[in-house]
């Protein structure tokens, strides 16, 4: 049994249908706040659903019982609800279930995660502990640690907005970033499963393609056939608020647009003969499908 928590998210869900399409058992953490329509949807895919919180160690001893492995997806970054906070959820809730797991006897646990980024906020400072304690802890684990979602950044919400003709960039827009769609971050971690090459493991992800936020633009506009008009947020004005911001998410979202400001270019050549993942969907193909 492969335990997804945040089954109900974009890319937990996109674990638990691969899981599901391949045959294998399957059970979603879903919370009593999860929407009727995202519970009958995983329950149509043979998801086991399951009722619990990270908030919540009962619940958690509960999902974890006789299950073999974990994955864990959660984050209060994007689905945020009342007592949810990313040391509540993303530091200590991850804490709670990687006790959980082990008391449970499960073997496997998978993180998703993210690289590394020389700033201290208070997000990155919550992935690190929850990576370190799956070191110190008894199960074998595989943290992947994927670079900018092409879904999440090369989207309305961060303004990059095709159906606009508009894109905000983060920094100058020329440094180059291995941008990965969600869906093939999800094959990584279903590829993970039952893999002796990835055990105790931390692998950086990233896309076929290594593009500049401006290669970006320039690519959207050949895909539209329009010109986009192009918003810049100064690396100075995002290091200011990033000192100044009081608020534990706002700083860490601004610490992530200085990431995505600095590029990380990821070379996946050996990760791709350890994982064989296969048809990586490229940016242009991002592009065509949303325009």
């Amino acid at each position: 049994m492969n335990l997804v928590v945040g089954a109900t998210g974009m890319l937990g869900g996109e674990i638990c249908r691969l899981l599901a399409g391949q045959g294998k058992p399957v059970r979603g953490l879903v919370r009593k706040t999860s929407t009727e329509a995202n519970v009958t949807r995983l329950r149509g895919l043979g998801v086991e659903v399951v009722r619990g919180d990270l908030k919540d160690q009962a619940s958690l001893a509960a999902a974890c019982r006789s299950a073999s492995a974990v994955l864990s997806t959660a984050s209060s970054t994007l689905s945020r609800q009342e007592g949810d906070s990313i040391e509540s959820v993303d530091r200590q809730g991850q804490l709670n279930l990687i006790e959980a797991a082990e008391q449970a006897g499960i073997k496997h646990f998978v993180l998703i995660s993210f690289p590394g980024i020389d700033l201290d906020f208070p997000l990155q400072s919550a992935k690190r502990a929850v990576e370190d304690r799956l070191r110190r802890g008894r199960m074998t684990y595989t943290i992947l640690q994927p670079t900018c979602f092409t879904e999440v950044w090369l989207s309305p919400a961060m303004g990059f907005d095709p159906g606009h003709d508009a894109a905000r960039i983060y920094g100058s827009g020329c440094n180059k970033t291995s941008w990965i769609s969600f869906t093939d971050v999800a094959k990584f971690a279903v590829a993970a499963l039952d893999n002796p090459r990835v055990a105790n493991a931390v692998i950086k992800l990233g896309g076929p393609d290594t593009l500049s936020p401006l290669e970006v633009v320039r690519l959207a506009e050949q895909v539209t056939g329009k010109t986009f008009v192009v918003e810049h947020v100064p690396e100075e004005a995002l290091r200011a608020q990033h000192g100044a911001a009081t608020d534990p998410l706002q700083k860490s979202f601004t610490a992530l647009m200085l990431y995505y400001a600095r590029g990380d270019a990821i070379d996946m050549k050996e990760t791709l003969r350890t994982l064989p993942v296969h048809h990586l969907k490229a940016v242009r193909e991002y592009l065509q499908a949303i325009a």
